[in-house]
């Protein structure tokens, strides 16, 4: 008996000490912040700056503008070609990584449309010498009064009709790189596949044996290009154009290369948006001389922004409630106030203030979703 009496103060006393230590729990429990009109106290400012993170508000310093790209080959010094007639490759002058000069043949075809071209333009040739013949000889008759002006009409148009059918399939052989004269004997069904200019084979789509038709062929058999310039196709948003300018350089990093830039300018920018992607199209021209660069090598192109005589915050900073632009602004530790500002462009992830704040003011950059949800949704209308 003496025993269990000793046991129930025992409890009471633990159980007087566990009710104490739950008082001073339910004490030390952080006080809710205060929400007076468009300002939010926190009672402990040390805990609020922990989840939120604010910038000084300053004078445009310039910036940046980053825009990722593509390098791709110069349209302008790039030639796919392709045959004009059909044929069988019977042989290859050239393969991927050649250098070749304008002119130089790529590949021989057998194509017996080249020799019904060729065909065509000796016997025009011929018809045009008789012609000729028979005109000099109807002259020389109706000088002598032995046929009538009409014959010798009928010989001058016979004449001109011949010699444009000859200068007819003259022209055509010319196209397709006929290199022969019209002393040449025999009809040869040898077509050959030139480069139109000077530059390397980054391509190459046929084979020996391979039997072609003009109006069947999706792939250019050879691209040939000057890969001592480049373009660089570059997706840029509508908020970068502020910054994007036709004729503006840039500075261009390649991961393959650490530590190096490359100059480049700006040529052209598409006069609209796509509108899946929501992107700006704007196409770069890259000097190569040493051909470091790679046709389809992605990389990045830096312009540079120059300093302007406005404010401007990081973009994080600015958010939308009913159409209009807000920001908080840290007024002193753990007091913060939305403010409803005006801002205009926006470049390289910082916008235009244009009324709102002050320099040397700080604002809320990271976690204004933490301050809103002590706001109801829609700010005060502006009083009139």
């Amino acid at each position: 008996m003496t025993r269990n009496h000793r046991t129930i103060p025992v409890i009471l006393l633990i159980g007087g000490l566990l009710a104490a230590c739950g008082q001073g729990v339910e004490e030390k429990k952080e006080a809710p912040p205060v929400v007076d009109g468009e300002r939010v106290t926190f009672a402990e400012p040390e805990k609020a700056a922990a989840s939120l993170k604010t910038e000084t508000v300053g004078m445009d310093q310039g910036a940046v503008l980053r825009l990722p790209g593509r390098l791709v080959w110069d349209e302008d010094r790039t030639v796919r070609v392709f045959p004009q007639l059909a044929g069988r490759v019977v042989r290859l002058h050239a393969d991927v990584g050649s250098p070749v000069k304008a002119g130089v043949p790529l590949a021989t075809l057998s194509s017996p449309d080249f020799g019904q071209a060729l065909a065509d333009l000796k016997k025009a040739e011929a018809d045009a010498r008789l012609a000729r013949q028979a005109l000099e000889r109807n002259r020389e008759l109706l000088a002598a009064g032995v046929i009538a002006q009409k014959d010798a009409q009928q010989a001058e148009a016979d004449h001109a009709r011949a010699a444009a059918e000859a200068g007819r399939a003259a022209s055509r052989l010319k196209l397709l790189g006929y290199a022969g004269t019209s002393t040449d004997n025999g009809v040869d069904q040898t077509y050959t596949l030139s480069s139109p200019l000077a530059g390397i084979v980054v391509e190459r789509n046929l084979n020996p044996g391979q039997e072609l038709r003009s109006d069947q062929i999706a792939l250019a058999p050879f691209v040939v290009t000057d890969p001592t310039s480049l373009w660089i196709q570059l997706d840029a948003s509508e908020s970068d154009l502020a910054g994007v300018r036709q004729g503006e350089a840039f500075q261009l990093e390649i991961t393959q290369y650490p530590g190096e830039r490359f100059a480049g300018r700006i040529a052209r920018v598409a006069d609209f948006v796509d509108p899946v992607a929501r992107t700006i199209k704007v196409r770069g021209v890259v000097p190569n001389p040493g051909r470091r660069l790679k046709g389809e090598m992605f990389a990045t192109a830096l312009i540079a922004l120059p300093p302007s005589r406005h404010l401007r915050v990081d973009a994080k900073a600015v958010f939308l409630i009913g159409g209009q632009r807000f920001v908080f602004v840290e007024e002193s530790p753990g007091r913060y106030a939305r403010r409803r500002v005006e801002t205009r462009s926006e470049a390289a992830g910082r916008v235009e203030v244009a009324s709102g704040l002050a320099a040397g003011e700080k604002v809320v950059v990271e976690g204004n979703l933490n301050l809103l949800k002590f706001f109801k949704a829609a700010p005060p209308a502006d009083k009139k």
